[in-house]
């Protein structure tokens, strides 16, 4: 049973945990009307997806919100005034399965402020994680925040309990991180990034040796990054990201719109928060880095520092490369099939898979899915081909944007005269 102060601790540090982007948040209230079934408190609950596409339920919250540091862009800062609390290592745990035994919930994401240093608190997150396994026996999914600046024992006991560890680099550069959060240092991020891919990899092999080797984070190490809260340019922060991705193999980079909470002249202002289209886009670009085969200098560049808010980055980039369309869908290996805006990963597949029984016509794209409203202006179908009309990409961009719908952007009043 959770007693009122637990709850209170929990309602304030579930709260507190919101920003941090690594898995979604699921913050829901239902009350319980007319002697219903259950209620919905929202306190902590998120959601995250295994690597076999199931959505599962963790409980997210933060050890502490007590915090050392001032960073300027964080609601936890030392010199916010905000209500404080801290869990005790066996509340934490005694949540965590209570929570899970009710069914609420699959696995724990566990985060926290800095208190006294950090390995005084990694030092107590290892010990919840710990005690979930080896006392209570526990094997649903943990993910445990690696504390910037603890000390590799500490990161190496960590990996042995949760599934994934995160270190998160907060800022996309060094240079804003020394203007928002001076009392860090960006070494102490990249340190055990570098640590926890060495140990990673190393017991990894380790397992394939011997199958009663212990497994180190099987679930990798992710990272988040706030945006907007400096002025990088998207080619900055998918530099760092390709970094992140193909020097130290990390599973995920989350990007986090910076939301305004003070008047600090070194933030933006209290009006501006980023626009949540920035980080969908974002999102996006990452996608085509992990899955379709897309170099990060293809999204972004020199001559275009910012990803296009108003197209998604595979449509951006058909439109900058026009020369390389249209494609016979055919007859083209699957890596540039995935490259056709509108047509995703699987549904290249299905092309690929298909084509062998017959010649694929759209009628048959229209059948498996795809954005054919979209596609339509990239592909061929093994005849000649003829444009109906000879396009820039302004005007294709055009005719694109007035025919589909979006709940970013609203529908064009009538179609844009193109001539």
């Amino acid at each position: 049973m959770v007693n009122d102060r637990v709850m209170e601790k929990l309602e304030i540090l579930s709260d507190a945990a919101k920003y941090d982007v690594s898995c979604a948040s699921g913050q829901s209230k239902r009350a319980n009307k007319d002697k219903g079934l259950g209620d919905s408190k929202g306190y902590g609950i998120c959601h995250a997806f295994t690597e076999d596409g199931r959505c599962v339920s963790l409980l997210k919250i933060l050890l502490t919100n007590h915090c050392i540091f001032d960073c300027a862009y964080c609601v936890s800062r030392r010199s916010n005034d905000v209500k404080r609390a801290a869990f005790t290592v066996d509340e934490v745990v005694d949540l965590t399965i209570n929570f899970y035994r009710r069914n609420y919930i699959e696995g724990l994401f566990l985060s926290s402020g800095i208190f006294d240093s950090p390995d005084y608190t990694m030092e107590r997150l290892v010990r919840i994680a710990k005690k979930l396994r080896i006392e209570q026996n526990f094997n649903g999914y943990i993910h445990l925040k690696a504390i910037p600046g603890a000390s590799e024992e500490l990161m190496k006991e960590a990996g042995l309990y949760a599934d994934r560890l995160s270190v998160n680099v907060e800022m996309p550069t060094e240079q804003s991180l020394k203007l928002l959060a001076p009392e860090k240092n960006h070494l102490d991020v990249i340190r055990p990034m570098t640590y926890l891919k060495t140990e990673i990899a190393g017991h990894r092999e380790e397992k394939l040796r011997n199958s009663k080797a212990p497994v180190f984070a099987p679930a990798g190490q992710s990272t988040q990054m706030v945006i907007g809260a400096t002025k990088e340019s998207d080619l900055d922060i998918l530099g760092m990201t390709n970094h992140f991705y193909n020097q130290l193999n990390l599973k995920r980079v989350y990007y986090s719109g910076y939301v305004p909470i003070s008047d600090d002249n070194r933030l933006p202002s209290m009006g501006t928060p980023v626009p949540i289209i920035r980080e969908n886009r974002l999102y996006q670009a990452d996608w085509l880095l992990r899955f379709y085969g897309f170099a990060f200098d293809e999204l972004v560049g020199a001559n275009q520092p910012n990803l296009d808010l108003d197209v998604d980055p595979k449509l951006g980039w058909a439109l900058r490369n026009l020369d390389q369309f249209p494609v016979d869908i055919n007859t083209a290996d699957i890596e540039l099939i995935k490259r056709i805006p509108g047509i995703g990963f699987q549904s290249a597949q299905k092309i690929v898979a298909a084509r062998r029984f017959r010649r694929l016509q759209a009628e048959h794209l229209k059948k498996m899915g795809i954005a054919y409203n979209r596609a339509q202006y990239f592909l061929a179908f093994s005849r000649p081909f003829a444009r109906q009309h000879d396009y820039t990409p302004l005007q294709l961009k055009q005719l694109i944007l007035t025919l589909q719908k979006s709940k970013y952007k609203p529908n064009f009043s009538a179609q844009l005269s193109l001539f």
